[in-house]
Parts: C-alpha cells; structure tokens; sequence
C-alpha cells in the first residue's frame, strides 16, 4: 500500500476498461522512459513487436510490450491481451499498470520482471536453478493455469505456454505472461476452434492438428515444459527428429533410466538427498508425462496438477 500511495498518477491516451488501474501513461512518456526505445533498454524482441524496459519521471519501472502497427497480428494481440488482462488478477500472472494506444502506438505497461524469463535460465551458463527452484516455478505455473481454467467464471486458454511467456520477479516467483493468442471462452463454452496456432513443439496434438483448443491444449503445454525444464532440452532440439519427440525420449527411459536424462544442477550441500531427489524427479516426469497423452480426455486437468505437485514437494521437502 506504501508502494502504491508514492506513485503519482501519470495523465494517458488510453482506451482500456476502466478495471485497469488508475494510473495512465502517455506516448511521450513511454519514448522518455526507453530513452527514445534505445537499444540499451530492449529486453526482448518477438515476432509482433519489442519490449523495453522503461523508467519513468516518478520512478516507476516498468517493461513495455510496443506492438508493431504494420502488422495485422499485433493488432489482434494488443486487443485481446487488453480485453483478457482487463479481467484477471492474480500472484502468477504478470499484472498490466497501464496502455496506450492511439495513432503513434500500441502499448501495454507490465510490471518489470527483474530475473527476466524462465527460457535464459534454463540455456544460460550464467544462471543455476536447484531442483526445488525448478519445482517451485512449475508450481507457480501451475497455479496460473488453473486460476485461468478453474478460478474465473468463463475459462482462459493461453494457448503459448513455453519457457520464454514465464517471467521472474525480483524473488524468483514465476508469473505467466504473453496474451497475445489467448483464447477467452463463453461460461458453458469447452471447446473452439482457431487458425491462430501456438509454438511448434509445445501444441497438443488437436491443436497442432486441427486448431482445436480447450484448456486441455495448455495442460499437454504444461507437461512439455515440466520435461523441458527438468532435462534442459527444447521440444525442437535437432535430437527430436522423426517419430523421436521430447516425450517419447521421457517415456522411453521411464522410470528406471530416468536420471540418465536429468540435466539438473546439484547445488553444494544436496549430495546427501540424493534419494528424495532422484524419487522427486520420477514423480514429476511420471505427472509431465500425463499431462501429454494424445487424448485430451485422457489428460489431467490444472486442480489435479497442483494437488499432485503440493503432494510431491511435500514429500521432497520432508
């Protein structure tokens, strides 16, 4: 509350609903704050426009998702991130401050992730993620999801779940973030059918398929990344060629060869653990690998997940 109270309000060109904060910020101030989207403020580059990160007058920091206005897509995105992140709040999902949009610009203000995204820690020499800071994150994912499937009255699909939408915060709590192909459901509504496709390598197969979506597509999401995370290997890695992917490789060595394939640091004073680290890991691949069977019936959905993960760290932990 003390945080809030020493923002001063800032005056905006904005057209989001009015559940969005109260305070609006400009385009001027948006092109003050990146230092005119200098390169030394780029955070990320994608594939409808740029994020920077932006400081503003009063010393709010903050990143900036810039929409490119030549593209049809960004276009689309911008309205749906504003017309979903207008409804939704919650501890793992990356919150809004603000937007701007007029003729100059499409914006959106999000609330600065320090520690960046989950997709540098994995691939980066420069970061270390213990087992229990994989567990934790996955948790804080899983959490997302089911506010977003289960704790809202008409169910979200993100539909792009992936390392690099999973951004930490200064403590290392994960949020969900990117929007952009969400998918708003209807209060009875279970199913749809879109053009607009995810990532390669992280789609369930009806999606991949045929543009089905329901929130089974981001529970078999879920699983690949729960893989990804524990073995530090992409969905699309040159080794998955073929009828090779990364969850028959999982399958395939499960349980018995499974720390064969782990690439999980063991920080100085884990050694002794060995046992409840190894039972751990078995767990999690055994729920990845339920996550992703071929039928979406099949799957689990998010209230299973993290009823099964809160078992699963309470075991480890013990």
């Amino acid at each position: 509350m003390r945080r809030r109270k020493s923002i001063t309000p800032l005056p905006a060109q904005s057209n989001l609903p009015s559940t969005f904060p109260d305070e609006r910020i400009s385009y001027h101030e948006i092109v003050k704050a990146t230092s005119e989207f200098g390169k030394d403020n780029l955070i990320d580059r994608g594939s409808i426009g740029s994020v920077y990160k932006g400081i503003f007058s009063n010393g709010l920091v903050a990143a900036i998702k810039l929409f490119d206005l030549d593209m049809e897509d960004a276009n689309k995105s911008f309205d749906v991130e504003c017309r979903i992140l207008s409804n939704i709040r919650h501890r793992n999902l990356v919150k809004v401050i603000s937007s701007c949009c007029n003729l100059d610009i499409k914006a959106l203000v999000l609330e600065y992730m320090p520690n960046g995204n989950l997709n540098n820690w994995l691939y980066s020499s420069d970061y270390c993620l213990s087992i229990a800071q994989r567990l934790e994150i996955m948790i804080d994912v899983a959490y997302a999801l089911e506010y977003l499937h289960h704790g809202y009255p008409s169910p979200i699909v993100h539909c792009d779940l992936k390392p690099s939408n999973i951004l930490l915060d200064e403590d290392m709590v994960a949020r969900v973030g990117d929007f952009g192909i969400a998918k708003l459901f209807t209060k009875d509504q279970r199913i749809l059918q879109t053009k607009t496709l995810g990532t390669i390598g992280y789609m369930s197969p009806e999606y991949g398929a045929t543009g089905l979506v329901s929130t089974m597509a981001d529970v078999y999401s879920y699983g690949i990344v729960l893989m990804e995370i524990l073995t530090r290997k992409k969905p699309t890695d040159d080794m998955f060629v073929g009828e090779l992917t990364i969850r028959r490789w999982v399958f395939e060595s499960f349980p018995d060869s499974i720390m064969d394939i782990v690439n999980v640091d063991l920080p100085r004073g884990e050694e002794e653990n060995i046992n409840a680290r190894e039972s751990c890991l078995k767990l999690l691949m055994g729920l990845a690998l339920e996550c992703t069977v071929d039928l979406p019936e099949e799957r689990l959905d998010m209230e299973d997940v993290v009823a099964r993960l809160k078992k699963i760290k309470i075991e480890f932990l013990s």
